[in-house]
């Protein structure tokens, strides 16, 4: 009789089992790249050539506008945040405790709210000029010379002065770690005070000075408010021109791949200065840099130093808004205002808690699996947040309204109704593009938090009988909730500022805070702007308090 049993082949293997945290790693990390890959994807493939035309024509202009803007910005922020960072460290003269702190709020300021009230300050029918033709008798424009507000110079001026603090930050910390020796012995050899600052102090630092001026570069070539207001042409006005007035998606696609470019380059350029610029402290006991009283008139030159660049980047705007909220109280009352607010905490908490949830499985999933390529895919997540919001809106919106559509027509097949755009119709549009652009903002808090867990801990529970889900649970977040916490907030605040994508992706008649900013300062209503203009600093200035307390 046949025995009915199959006998196992010698040969044969066992499947692999299937590590479900490892998928979704991958998948989260699919998700995050989705974006860039679909730009790519149309600026190679278009419906509709027209890179020829774009090339002979206006695509010159965005480029040079833009380089120009980039350069003028990083320039006049690294000159500003390593100067006054110095000035911190280095020195103690009037107002110094104070100013080392106040530095840091124009971080909470929108550089397009700056670029609002600048003009409103300092154009015909503003205080500056009508005190002006008060004081010198002039009747009309045409009696005296005013520099002209509306341009690339003055756009230079407000970005420079809301994105200093990122050198500020980290040129600080530079000049704080560098050892008291070197600048005593730099002073006993006979240099100067200048002569120290060029010779020793700026050329140890000059590796984060340059990483915060990458930063601020890159976030110069995100900026679409202020460009736009001010009529610049940059490569970002040129993805929404392209695409919402030429209806051409391949042309601001290939405009994207233009900006794409450049952000790979400054993030190239930034990690060789680094690797390049290395340098190391020779004892854990050197004395940090001693700083020199200043009194007199050298005194009050650093104070007005220090505090300039606070004035023009936050209480400028914050004066200007502040005052048309009082003039126009009826404007808190202003229909519209409400839903924006309730829009804006919705979208931005949603993806705030989608993006640090997202983070935490990614991280976790890449330490727990033994394949590499999850361990690959997670650094190229963080591109996200160097791309600009007019990218990320542009690889968004073509393939979630592919899969839209494609739901719709399925739904109406099987139950005979229609139940139209589901998700680009609503705001899961925005909540899916502030994730991919802030995701690298909590994938790195959750990654430095996770590597501060003692790795005896989970092992300890798993040797207990806790899974692995249950070891994330009820080990890791616990211990990881305070920097979980921080990078909740810090997500949310981003999303309230973001304006690109939310322009690019929002339904019809659908408002945040940033696009009602937005649009009615675009109308010159500035009056009824600033509310909503308030509400935004309001919550940036949180995030601010708590970046100054982790950085004490």
């Amino acid at each position: 009789m046949v025995d009915q049993k199959t006998q196992a082949s010698p040969d044969a293997r066992p499947l692999p089992r299937i590590d479900l945290w490892s998928v979704a790693a991958i998948a989260i990390a699919a998700l995050v790249l989705l974006p860039l890959v679909t730009v790519g994807w149309l600026a190679l493939t278009p419906g509709q050539n027209i890179w020829p035309q774009l090339l002979s024509t206006v695509l010159p202009r965005y480029f040079g506008n833009s380089v120009l803007l980039m350069l003028g910005v990083g320039i006049s922020a690294a000159v500003v945040g390593t100067g006054t960072a110095w000035l911190i460290v280095s020195y103690r003269f009037p107002g110094a405790r104070w100013l080392e702190w106040l530095l840091l709020l124009p971080l909470a300021i929108p550089a397009y709210v700056g670029a609002y009230a600048i003009v409103d300050f300092l154009e015909y029918a503003g205080p500056v000029q009508r005190g002006l033709r008060a004081l010198f008798g002039w009747q009309s424009a045409g009696d005296y010379w005013f520099p002209d507000i509306r341009s690339q110079g003055v756009a230079i001026v407000v970005l420079a002065a809301a994105l200093y603090p990122y050198v500020y930050l980290m040129a600080r910390a530079a000049f704080r770690e560098q050892s008291g020796n070197a600048i005593e012995v730099a002073r006993l050899l006979g240099s100067g005070p200048w002569a120290r600052f060029f010779r020793v102090a700026l050329p140890l630092a000059r590796p984060a000075i340059a990483a915060g001026t990458a930063i601020v570069m890159m976030e110069t070539v995100n900026d679409f408010g202020v460009v736009d207001y001010f009529g610049v042409q940059t490569l970002t006005t040129g993805i929404f021109t392209v695409w919402l007035e030429m209806n051409s998606a391949g042309g601001a696609a290939q405009i994207a791949c233009v900006i794409l470019v450049m952000v790979l380059a400054l993030m190239g350029l930034e990690r060789g200065s680094r690797r390049r610029g290395r340098t190391h402290r020779a004892t854990r006991g050197e004395r940090p840099m001693p700083a020199i009283d200043l009194t007199g008139w050298r005194g009050v030159a650093a104070t007005l130093a220090c505090a300039v660049p606070f004035a023009v980047g936050f209480v400028l705007p914050v004066g200007v808004m502040g005052w048309h909220a009082l003039r126009h109280p009826d404007a808190w009352l202003a229909p519209g205002l409400g839903r924006s607010l309730m829009h804006t905490v919705v979208a931005g908490g949603a993806a705030a808690l989608l993006t640090v949830l997202g983070a935490l499985v990614l991280v976790y999933g890449v330490r727990l699996a033994g394949r590499s390529l999850p361990r690959r895919l997670m650094p190229v997540t963080t591109i996200g947040y160097a791309a600009p919001g007019a990218v990320l809106g542009l690889g968004i919106l073509i393939p979630l309204a592919a899969f839209d559509n494609a739901l719709a027509d399925a739904i109406l097949a099987v139950t005979g109704h229609d139940p139209g755009l589901i998700l680009t119709g609503s705001a899961a549009a925005i909540v899916v593009a502030y994730c991919v652009r802030f995701f690298a903002i909590a994938q790195g808090a959750a990654d430095s938090a996770m590597g501060r867990v003692s790795p005896s801990l989970p092992m300890a529970a798993r040797a207990l009988g806790l899974g692995a889900g249950g070891t994330l649970r009820h080990v890791y977040a616990p211990l990881m909730r305070a920097s979980l916490g921080t990078a909740l907030l810090l997500v949310f605040v981003d999303c309230v500022k973001e304006l690109p994508a939310t322009l690019l992706l929002r339904p019809f008649n659908y408002n945040t805070l940033a696009t009602r900013v937005h649009e009615q300062a675009s109308l010159e209503r500035i009056g009824e702007a600033s509310p909503a203009a308030l509400l935004v600093m309001g919550v940036g200035l949180v995030a601010v308090i708590v970046l100054a307390r982790t950085n004490r």
